[in-house]
């Protein structure tokens, strides 16, 4: 079947689905990592987000389920320049198209992604939609440019655990993460160190430390760090833990530190998605190529009177990428450590996680 990507600046392109036949609607983004996809497609942070894939060619090493980083597709369409119907990997159980299928997600390929990125950096993010063949294009432009963005929703509150879980870990330290929409990976490396325990991200903080964590970990996620919800929630937690506790935080959990800390938040014009991001570490002055997902970021000169300190800028457009404090132990990241675009790359974050709660 047929069909159109309608973007809410009146571009139209025509393509083909894969995976599930059905209309949807979104926010456009674009990743631009050669490999990765079936992370990316499980990974919560998309949440709301149709999924755009630069490098062309993708499904060709088929799905293997250990890599996903959560137990669902989150994004809500996928779109490639090419799907590959023939995957091959000794670890592959399944194709893309029926990776999509069964979670109930629309593809669309034979789309010019090239020229949808290009148009993406130069306008910014879009809403978008898929519209089936025969549908009436005219109307499902009117009804993307009448769709909130994604942000403006608590995407947080859909893809957080409901509940405890504990996981045992291999050593000393006692890590409680503050689950706003977690990796896997997050959870396998700080295993690691020693037991996690992942709790809801609206939990009180008097519930965290009745745990006794040597550190608290805030997760990435989806949305808005300054949505309302959050700031009544997560970030409410996170400035009475300051005081208390060891506080690290990895993505939008290093933007909620940042506004727990007094700082302020804004959106990007399209994000960083991918794995070629360079960001200095001005502490050491050494420069590292990251892993990234992320539409907002710290305001660096709201930062100024706060008592907080950059520790890393990213090096494309010296946006800050980490922060610690002079006198409160707490330290985080934007970018995803565990999302290495090398074997070991970034990894060592984790350890001053772990040195930050005493502990290692």
């Amino acid at each position: 079947m047929r069909g159109s990507l309608v973007l809410e600046d009146g571009t139209v392109v025509q393509g083909v689905f894969f995976g599930n036949h059905k209309p949807v609607f979104g926010e456009l983004v674009f990743n631009t990592n050669m490999t990765g996809y079936c992370e990316a497609l499980s990974d919560p942070s998309y949440r709301g987000q149709i999924l755009m894939m630069t490098y062309p060619l993708i499904g060709n090493y088929g799905v293997d389920p250990a890599t996903l980083e959560s137990n669902e597709i989150q994004v809500r369409g996928f779109v490639v320049r090419e799907a590959c119907p023939t995957p091959s990997h000794p670890k592959s159980k399944m194709g893309l198209d029926e990776f999509l299928k069964k979670y109930g997600i629309p593809g669309m390929s034979e789309v010019d992604t090239r020229h949808l990125t290009i148009k993406t950096r130069e306008r910014g993010t879009m809403r978008a939609a898929f519209g089936v063949e025969g549908a009436d294009v005219d109307y499902t432009l009117k009804m993307v440019r009448q769709t909130p963005f994604p942000d403006e929703s608590n995407l947080v509150a859909e893809v957080s655990c409901k509940r405890p879980i504990v996981h045992k870990g291999n050593g000393p330290v006692k890590f409680v993460v503050i689950d706003c929409g977690v990796k896997e990976n997050i959870i396998r490396e700080a295993l690691n160190f020693g037991d996690v325990v992942q709790v809801p991200y609206d939990i009180p903080s008097d519930d965290i430390m009745r745990l006794k964590p040597d550190a608290v970990v805030v997760s990435n996620g989806p949305g808005n760090p300054a949505h309302p919800e959050m700031l009544a929630s997560t970030v409410k937690t996170i400035k009475e833990l300051l005081n208390n506790v060891a506080v690290t935080g990895i993505c939008l959990g290093h933007q909620m530190i940042g506004l727990a800390l007094g700082g302020k938040t804004f959106k990007l014009k399209f994000g960083h998605r991918g794995g070629n991001q360079p960001v200095k570490d001005l502490r050491t002055g050494r420069v590292h190529i990251t892993s990234q997902n992320h539409g907002f970021a710290v305001d660096e000169k709201s930062l100024e009177k706060t008592g907080a300190n950059v520790t890393h800028l990213n090096l494309n457009d010296n946006t800050v990428e980490g922060i610690s404090h002079e006198e409160m132990r707490v330290f985080s990241v934007q970018y995803h450590p565990e999302a290495s675009p090398g074997p070991l790359d970034n990894k060592y974050i984790f350890a001053e996680f772990a040195r930050l709660a005493g502990r290692h």
